[in-house]
């Protein structure tokens, strides 16, 4: 049974031969563990179980000078920031009067998709997955700004719809791009939730979001991949209508967030979606020790492994403020499974 089989196994909700996982690093933590093993050996200790690839730059941005960059929808972003932070939005007001709005083709990126089909071929015993960004409500305040964008949500809701209407048939075409690779599935992000719930609250999140990500998943599935999704903070009152609209996998699943706790997700939505996640990127990974990081590994392996449904990963990849004795922990913990 190779990775790609485990995988299956898990997000099929049968017992997989061994929880499989994803591990992934900010730059200055892999250096340091780079230093405390004395190379970078100690990668070759992992299992590879995914395989990330992408044909469609969603995220692409022109260059304007050392500080600012355009990205396809008109919008300015600053380089010089973390996160992302949108100096300028394309659209000042909500209209679409006088707007060009980008065309698929805009995205596409061949040259990714010829890489993509070559790393596929190269990695038939994983599971490969196709990444498409950030998607419908991430690309709505894109245009407008994320304040605006709430403020449009209450005063100005035919704007947003045709907002939504407009982006979701972009991802329907950058489905279409993307679904003829060898690929076992394709992965969005959209953040709905803060740490506290829903962003622009469950019943809107229901008429607005929901029938839009919804006809993008069905066509995913009409292709015969599995729908995988990110979101961040909690989304535990929408839990029901994701499992509904069809997404077979949920990524972060941050414990931290009301209501996501992932042994109550799991005991109560376990044998209907995957949960990929769960080690807390904002406790326990940054404030525990190393012996209770593995304690909390071995507590989610065997809880939340229980007949598949589970893909163990921190909620966030480890970040900068993970302490280095806490990254060791993590990488042999994981590894060891």
């Amino acid at each position: 049974m190779n990775p790609r089989d485990v995988m299956l196994d898990t997000i099929n909700h049968r017992q997989p031969l061994c929880v499989p996982y994803t591990l992934a690093f900010e730059s200055d933590v892999e250096q340091r563990l780079n230093t405390y093993y004395g190379g970078s050996h100690w990668k070759d200790r992992l299992t590879r179980f995914v395989t990330h690839v992408g044909a469609v730059d969603t995220d692409k941005k022109e260059v304007i000078d050392a500080v600012y960059n355009r990205d396809p929808y008109g919008g300015i972003w600053r380089a010089d920031r973390l996160p992302w932070h949108l100096e300028t939005p394309p659209l000042a007001r909500p209209s679409f009067d006088g707007y060009t709005f980008p065309a698929a083709e805009d995205f596409f990126r061949p040259d990714w998709k010829a890489q993509a089909i070559k790393t596929c071929a190269e990695t038939t015993d994983t599971f490969r997955v196709a990444n498409l960004g950030w998607g419908l409500f991430e690309r709505s305040w894109n245009l407008r700004g994320f304040e605006n964008i709430l403020v449009d949500v209450m005063d100005n809701p035919e704007f947003f719809e045709e907002a939504l209407d407009r982006i979701m048939h972009l991802y329907l075409d950058f489905v279409e791009y993307t679904a003829d690779l060898p690929i076992d599935g394709i992965l969005f992000g959209d953040d709905w939730g803060d740490q506290r719930g829903v962003i622009i609250g469950p019943k809107r999140w229901r008429k607005f979001i929901k029938p839009r990500w919804a006809q993008v998943y069905e066509a995913v599935h009409r292709h015969g991949k599995i729908v995988m999704h990110h979101s961040c903070g909690s989304v535990a009152a929408i839990m029901p209508d994701i499992i509904e609209i069809g997404v077979d996998v949920l990524e972060s699943v941050q414990p931290e967030a009301a209501g996501m706790n992932p042994y109550a997700l799991k005991q109560q939505w376990g044998d209907k979606i995957t949960f990929w996640g769960s080690l807390g990127s904002q406790s326990t990974i940054p404030f525990g020790t190393p012996e209770s990081i593995r304690a909390e590994i071995r507590s989610l392996r065997n809880v939340m492994g229980q007949n598949g449904g589970y893909i163990l990963a921190p909620a966030k990849p480890l970040m900068s403020e993970t302490p280095t004795e806490n990254a060791v922990a993590i990488v042999e913990a994981f590894a060891e499974g």
